[in-house]
């Protein structure tokens, strides 16, 4: 044991002229006393008062306590193994060790591929204990030491962990079977396939495995599910019922046969094995009333989107034959109020037409009931140039202006009036520009 070595190290030394009067600076104060009362407890003050109570020293009590512990991790290798041995067991051929149940003969039947090796340790511990050759020698039996080698071959097997994984690949004790259609209508489907699920899970090489939900799991979550299972990647090789290969290496043709022979072996029961497991997914969806939901939902909803298209498609065809007879209607009103406003401004033209020639055979008429302005019998050249005279100013003035002149000469008689509206005419037409001053023969 190496010597301790004790290393002397100075104090600093204060700053020189510095005093506790002036120079220490208190941080806080002292608060008062309170009393408490203390509980003795922890394992320091158990282990003491148990010294105390039994009158033991450290060494007694430490060794009584090792005693005890030894009792209880006995008393728990043998409630690991609990299971009844079965006698046909115990009859084994220690040369059929690879079809014999590993996890049975060890007693860890209940456990299987979730055995962790503490527990195959102590299983082994008990079983040897049990069936070990000299025990059995000692007790007077004259059995043979098959079930022993059985137990050492069990043991050696789950110990390592690639012959344990090649035995696990092929372990069917371990596997739960498929729901029958009777189980699913009496029992809850969703725990039934979850369980199967659940053992299917062993080999997966992607961890964790998405679980199988129940009846309100989401679609996202029960498509991942099946996504996962219809991609599975399983690490089961089937090594494990391999024929044994001759190390013979005078034989080398038979071995290489036998390799490809086992390899062919795998290769086939690797595809059973898929096959087996997308029967079991095929099964298992065709049943699945979430699937079913979710694709009742779906066609709803797609029969929803055709239905939406179909009466958006109808309303759009309805509003453009409504459109487009509107738009009819309204082109058919405009013709019509067009052809009325036509005719009526035809009729309008043909009353003016009228009013015009009515209203120029009252200036006509007035000259003439005036006899064309003569003492007697008015000669052809005087008609001529009273009328020259009429056509002439009629020619100057508009229609309203016509029918204002006619309108004064109305109902007139005497010559000497129906001259003076006639010259009072000529005179406001000169007066506008329109005639020239004696351009008229007779009214000037």
């Amino acid at each position: 044991m190496a010597a301790a070595t004790t290393v002397t190290r100075p104090l600093p030394a204060l700053p020189e002229g510095w005093s506790a009067e002036k120079d220490f600076k208190p941080i806080g104060s002292i608060t008062a006393s309170t009393q408490r009362t203390i509980e003795p407890v922890g394992p320091h003050f158990l282990a003491h008062a148990r010294r105390a109570r039994h009158k033991r020293t450290f060494s007694e009590d430490d060794r009584i306590q090792a005693q005890e512990s030894a009792k209880k991790i006995e008393k728990d290798d043998e409630s690991d193994v609990s299971e009844p041995e079965d006698p046909m067991m115990l009859q084994r051929e220690a040369k059929d060790w690879k079809s014999q149940d590993h996890y049975q003969v060890l007693g860890l039947s209940k456990y299987r591929y979730k055995a962790t090796e503490e527990q195959i340790k102590r299983a082994h511990r008990k079983k040897v204990l049990k069936h070990h050759p000299d025990k059995k020698a000692a007790q007077g039996s004259t059995e043979d030491d098959n079930f022993f080698k059985c137990i050492q071959k069990a043991t050696e097997v789950l110990l390592d962990p690639v012959k344990r994984r090649q035995f696990d690949s092929v372990d069917e004790k371990a596997d739960v079977d498929q729901p029958t259609k009777k189980e699913l209508s009496k029992g809850n489907p969703y725990k039934l396939w979850g369980r199967v699920f659940k053992s299917e899970a062993r080999f997966s090489k992607q961890q964790p495995v998405p679980s199988f939900g129940d009846e309100n799991s989401t679609k996202e979550e029960v498509e991942n599910f099946y996504n996962f299972w219809y991609n599975f990647d399983s690490w089961r090789s089937f090594e494990y019922l391999d024929e044994d290969v001759p190390d013979d290496n005078e034989n080398r043709d038979q071995k290489r046969h036998m390799e490809r022979k086992n390899a062919n072996a795998r290769k086939k029961k690797k595809a059973e094995d898929n096959a087996r497991l997308r029967k079991l997914l095929d099964d298992c969806s065709a049943s699945d009333e979430r699937i079913k939901k979710f694709r009742q939902e779906a066609n709803a909803a797609k029969n929803k989107k055709r239905l939406d298209k179909e009466a958006a498609e109808k309303k759009a065809k309805e509003d453009a034959r409504l459109k487009k007879e509107a738009e009819e209607k309204a082109a058919k009103e405009a013709e019509e109020k067009a052809k009325a406003e036509r005719d009526a401004n035809k009729k309008a033209k043909e009353a003016a037409k009228n009013a015009v020639k009515k209203n120029k055979r009252v200036l006509r008429g007035s000259v003439k009931d005036a006899n064309y302005f003569a003492a007697g019998d008015a000669s052809p050249a005087q008609i001529d140039s009273v009328l020259g005279d009429v056509e002439l100013i009629q020619g100057k003035i508009d229609p309203d202006e016509v029918a204002a002149l006619a309108g004064k000469l109305n109902g007139l008689k005497v010559a000497d009036e129906i001259k003076g509206v006639w010259s009072d005419e000529v005179k406001r037409l000169v007066a506008a520009g329109k005639l020239k001053d004696g351009e008229t023969k007779f009214f000037s």
